[in-house]
């Protein structure tokens, strides 16, 4: 019926749309109008129409089913904890769990005790290097595939992300990179943290030529090192971190996997990678936090119509707050809420069509592409990491942004819009939420995260 319905009416081009706009402004220039230029430097249109396109992107997602999980972040402080924690966010609706580990004499056992790898995806973030705790990881879990069905497991070994993130290796250049062949020769998988470059500040053309150039030096690393058939089913995870610009963040993670897929064709290994989703710590807030939640939510709506597989939820108090029971319900709530009454669940793939957003992957794709040969042509992103180009960049990028906020053109409500002047928070910081700086001696500068409104936060906190 509906088809039969627009059949009745002519079809309106491109070109008509636009002289009846022109029309409309009465005289008023169409491009100062109408045109906006975002920081990636694409200039977004007032309309997007089929006629300016032959087809549409591929999206390159590799299920037919609308599948993303629903994920518990824990920080493994106390292991006996940590696991209660993970059975009660599991029972709670939550369907992976993210371990950091922050030593090696973490008990596995312990960590993952009555808890089903077979069911409920995990992901390990260990930070320290260590090619046996690995091991330990996979011959526990290994018994729950007896009965046919696949664990389900990632170990995001990141040396280079390490490096980025604190200015030094875990030990030096060549024992790390020794450490990393060998884990991933294990286990078949290694992990990019692409949400540093988004929490410094990086653009999204930035943020995604870096996070490729990355994964390119691990697979120069890995090349020789491992077997035709783990090039087929080797898993890469990206883990991002999704701001609030809604329709480029779903574009975004759209060209990562565009990009990802020509990568890999030209090593031979397996074009689909694995995304897990964060909200952005950037344009959060200490004061009007609620807003956070509001924030987080459509952040998480992008991840999801994006298609990343996995999204870790912010708690809205995360910043000044420690671990609490409430934030984090809230948080996984959010998902939930999402995902089971939202009906995010239902719809495989549907930006798929939507000709705004097409455009967007299509410039986002193309852009980063450029950016990452420029990359390779100089030696590498490891190498420019070294002489401190990727790290000047993304100052440079950063401090756009933070003018902008400073003007009142990138706007954080609460904040630099209708703030609340008699909301107090001094007396409920339990974390220090401000940009930390210890005096240590690094390899290279490293990449510094730093939230939009720290310096007017600041500001208020002396006036409380």
């Amino acid at each position: 019926m509906t088809k039969h319905l627009f059949k009745d009416f002519d079809p309106v081009s491109a070109k008509q749309w636009k002289q009846k706009i022109h029309f409309d402004l009465k005289g008023a220039d169409y491009n100062e109008s109408l045109i906006w230029t975002s920081n990636e430097g694409i200039s977004v249109k007032p309309f997007y129409h089929a006629d300016d396109f032959n087809e549409g992107s591929e999206s390159f997602l590799n299920t037919k089913e609308a599948s993303w999980n629903v994920c518990q972040s824990i920080f493994v402080a106390n292991v006996k904890n940590s696991n209660l924690k993970a059975l009660d966010a599991i029972k709670r609706g939550a369907e992976s769990i993210k371990f950091t580990i922050p030593n090696e004499h973490t008990s596995i056992e312990e960590l993952l005790k009555n808890i089903t790898p077979t069911s409920t995806l995990l992901y390990f973030d260990l930070q320290f290097l260590n090619n046996d705790y690995v091991n330990r990881i996979i011959d526990y879990t290994k018994p729950a595939s007896t009965s046919g069905k696949t664990v389900k497991l990632y170990v995001q070994t990141d040396i280079i992300g390490h490096l980025a993130k604190t200015g030094n290796w875990f030990n030096n250049l060549k024992s790390d990179h020794e450490a990393f062949k060998s884990i991933v020769k294990n286990t078949n998988t290694f992990g990019i943290n692409g949400a540093l470059y988004q929490n410094a500040g990086a653009n999204i053309v930035q943020q995604l030529a870096y996070s490729l150039a990355h994964a390119n030096e691990y697979l120069n690393t890995i090349e020789k090192h491992i077997t035709e058939e783990n090039k087929s089913t080797l898993k890469v995870v990206f883990e991002i971190s999704v701001g609030t610009n809604y329709f480029f963040e779903i574009a975004k993670i759209r060209a990562l996997r565009m990009l990802w897929h020509t990568l890999a064709q030209e090593y031979q290994v397996n074009p689909d990678c694995h995304i897990i989703a964060l909200p952005s710590k950037r344009n959060k807030t200490i004061y009007d936090y609620n807003t956070n939640m509001l924030r987080s939510t459509t952040e998480c709506m992008s991840a999801i119509l994006g298609g990343a597989n996995t999204i870790c939820n912010l708690p809205y108090d995360s910043i000044y707050h420690k671990n609490n029971e409430f934030s984090e319900r809230i948080a996984r709530n959010q998902l939930l809420i999402l995902k089971h009454e939202s009906y995010f669940n239902k719809v495989h793939n549907p930006a798929d069509g939507a000709y705004y957003i097409e455009s967007l992957t299509q410039q986002l794709a193309e852009k980063s592409l450029e950016l990452f040969k420029a990359i390779e042509s100089q030696g590498g992103f490891l190498e420019q990491l070294k002489k401190g180009t990727i790290q000047r960049k993304i100052k440079e990028s950063a401090s756009q942004e933070q003018q902008q906020f400073d003007n009142n053109e990138e706007v954080l409500l609460g904040s630099n819009l209708h703030p609340n002047l008699n909301d107090k928070i001094k007396d409920e910081l339990e974390l220090y939420p401000f940009l930390k700086t210890n005096s240590r001696k690094t390899l290279i500068a490293p990449i510094i995260e730093k939230r939009l409104a720290e310096q007017l936060e600041k500001k208020r906190l002396k006036t409380e």
